[in-house]
C-alpha cells in the first residue's frame, strides 16, 4: 500500500477512534437528531406544493406541476411591497432596540454583588417569559384601554384626552416592541449571563490593582469576553430577519392597524387556512425563507472576514 493510500485509511481510523471516544455523547445528542429528523426535515417534501397547483384529493405527488407560477403571483401581488416592508421594519426595530437589552442587562446584573438582590431580580424579570402570549397582550390591550386603562387615565390627566393605541395603526410597532421586551428581556439575557459566569474572576481581580473602575471593567473585560456569543446570537437573529411569528401579531392585529400589522407570517397564514390556497401559501414561505438563507450567508461570510467569529 502506498503513502497516499495510506493517508485515508489512518484518517478514517482517526475518525472511527475519536467517535468510538465520544460515543456517550452522541447517545446523549440521538434523541434531538431524531427530532429534528421526524419534526424538521421530514416535512420538508411539503416545499413541492410551492410548485404545484395543489389539491387535497390528489396529495403532493398527483397534483399538477406549474413551476414558478405561484412565486410569480406573490410578486405581483398588491400588497407584496408593503408585507415586505411590514416585515423588515419590525424586524429592524427588534434588532435595534430589543436585541442590545438583554446584553445591557447581563453586564448590569454581573456588577451587582448582593446574591439575594440579584436572584430577586433575575427571577422577576424571567417571569413574563412564562405567562402566555395570549395573556400579555390581554393585559397590555386592557392597560391601554381608552375608556378604564390606567396608560389613559395617567394621559388624559396630562392632557385632557385619551388615545386609543390599539386603533391607531403607527401605534402597532412600538406595542409589539414593548411586549417583546417585556416577554424576553430576562430569559433572553440568560445566556450571556452564563457567558459572564464564565469570565477568569484574576481579570477583574488584576483590573481593580490597576485602578479600573467599574466601566472601565466592563469595557475592556466583560464585553470583550462575551463578544463571541453577542456575534453568534446576532448571526442566528440575522438569519431570521424575513420571519415573524403570527401569533403575536394576530392577537395585537385589527382592521384599524392592519397597514402596519400585516406582515408575510400573518398574510401566509390566512391565505393557507382561512382560504385554503395551500401552493400560494407555501411559496411565500419558501421565498421568505430563501431570502433568511442569503442573508445568513453574507452575514455569516462578513463576520468571518472581520472577526474570528462564525457560525462556520
Amino acid at each position: 500500500m502506498t503513502a497516499a493510500e495510506k493517508k485515508p485509511v489512518g484518517r478514517l481510523k482517526k475518525f472511527g477512534m475519536d467517535m468510538w471516544r465520544t460515543r456517550w455523547l452522541h447517545v446523549m445528542a440521538l434523541p434531538g437528531l431524531i427530532y429534528l429528523a421526524i419534526f424538521q426535515y421530514g416535512p420538508m417534501y411539503g416545499v413541492l406544493m410551492a410548485f404545484q397547483n395543489f389539491r387535497a384529493v390528489d396529495g403532493i405527488w398527483g397534483s399538477q406541476w406549474i413551476g414558478f407560477e405561484q412565486f410569480r403571483r406573490f410578486f405581483n401581488h398588491p400588497f407584496f411591497a408593503q408585507l415586505i416592508a411590514n416585515t423588515l421594519i419590525i424586524n429592524v426595530y427588534q434588532l435595534v432596540f430589543f436585541f442590545p437589552l438583554p446584553i445591557i442587562f447581563a453586564l448590569l446584573l454581573n456588577e451587582v454583588r448582593g446574591s439575594l438582590f440579584k436572584r430577586s431580580v433575575q427571577t422577576v424579570s424571567y417571569l413574563p417569559n412564562f405567562i402566555s402570549t395570549v395573556a400579555i397582550v390581554g393585559m397590555l390591550i386592557m392597560f391601554l384601554s381608552p375608556t378604564d386603562g390606567f396608560i389613559n387615565r395617567i394621559v388624559f390627566f396630562f392632557t385632557g384626552d385619551t388615545i386609543h393605541f390599539m386603533a391607531r395603526p403607527e401605534w402597532f410597532r412600538a406595542l409589539y416592541i414593548f411586549v417583546d421586551i417585556w416577554s424576553g428581556l430576562g430569559w433572553g439575557a440568560i445566556i450571556y449571563i452564563a457567558a459572564l459566569a464564565g469570565v477568569n474572576p484574576e481579570l477583574y481581580e488584576s483590573a481593580v490593582l490597576d485602578g479600573a473602575g467599574r466601566i472601565k471593567m466592563m469595557r475592556h473585560i466583560s464585553i470583550p469576553s462575551i463578544a463571541p456569543t453577542i456575534i453568534i446570537l446576532l448571526l442566528l437573529r440575522l438569519g431570521q430577519m424575513m420571519s415573524l411569528g403570527h401569533e403575536q401579531v394576530l392577537l395585537m392585529q385589527n382592521p384599524l392597524n392592519m397597514q402596519y400589522s400585516e406582515v408575510i407570517s400573518t398574510f401566509v397564514f390566512r391565505r393557507g387556512l382561512e382560504f385554503n390556497d395551500f401552493s400560494f401559501a407555501q411559496a411565500v414561505s419558501v421565498f421568505n425563507s430563501g431570502i433568511n438563507i442569503v442573508i445568513l450567508v453574507c452575514a455569516n461570510a462578513i463576520s468571518r472576514k472581520v472577526s474570528e467569529t462564525s457560525l462556520w
